[in-house]
């Protein structure tokens, strides 16, 4: 399941929605950035919500159905791992991939909708405060394991192994965050995401 898991996230939802939509290729443009906020500035909001509910079903499906086989929570958390770094280093595009924060979130839903409404709702939040997508991401991941204690304790150490590897994935935002250099959401054009 692990490397089912590897192999499903390295489908690039924003590669292939971008060729539907016969749009560039989001590595080459934008932030460079094959996720759901550069296909949002690069083709509009159908083409990156096709993006962000391909990436989330690439979490859940694994996952989910290893839930199902009766996987033990320290493997799940192993698979929505894999899942994950499919989607950054995936096999099909050259190793060349997103941030996994779609795809991480996927990989949290089959937890229960208690915990995914939490993380949606902290993501908007944050996004409305702040403009920032990438700032969004980083408080959600932070505070996942935080709420999965209080609502599923035996899965706060496969939720924390996610929630390191986005926050890790993000080191370059954080920095252009702390610089104050990193683009808002509804920055059209802009280069780093």
């Amino acid at each position: 399941m692990i490397t089912l898991a590897y192999l499903a996230g390295s489908i690039s939802s924003a590669v292939l929605v971008c060729r539907l939509f016969r749009l560039p290729d989001p590595r080459s443009l934008g932030s460079g950035n094959p996720g759901t906020t550069n296909v949002l500035r690069i083709g509009g909001r159908l083409p990156a919500a096709l993006t962000l509910i391909f990436d989330v079903l690439k979490g859940t499906i694994p996952v989910w159905s290893s839930y199902f086989l009766g996987i033990e929570p320290l493997f799940l958390g192993f698979i929505a791992v894999a899942a994950c770094v499919g989607h950054i280093f995936p096999l099909y595009f050259g190793f060349r991939g997103g941030k996994a924060v779609a795809t991480a979130l996927g990989a949290m839903l089959p937890i229960g909708l208690d915990l995914s409404g939490l993380l949606i709702l902290t993501w908007g939040l944050t996004v409305f405060a702040s403009g920032y997508s990438s700032l969004a991401a980083i408080v959600t991941v932070s505070l996942a394991p935080l709420y999965t204690y209080f609502i599923k304790p035996e899965y706060s150490l496969p939720v924390l192994m996610l929630s390191v590897l986005i926050i890790a994935r993000h080191r370059h935002n954080i920095l252009r965050l702390y610089r104050g250099e990193e683009s808002r959401v509804w920055d059209k054009g802009k280069t780093n995401e």
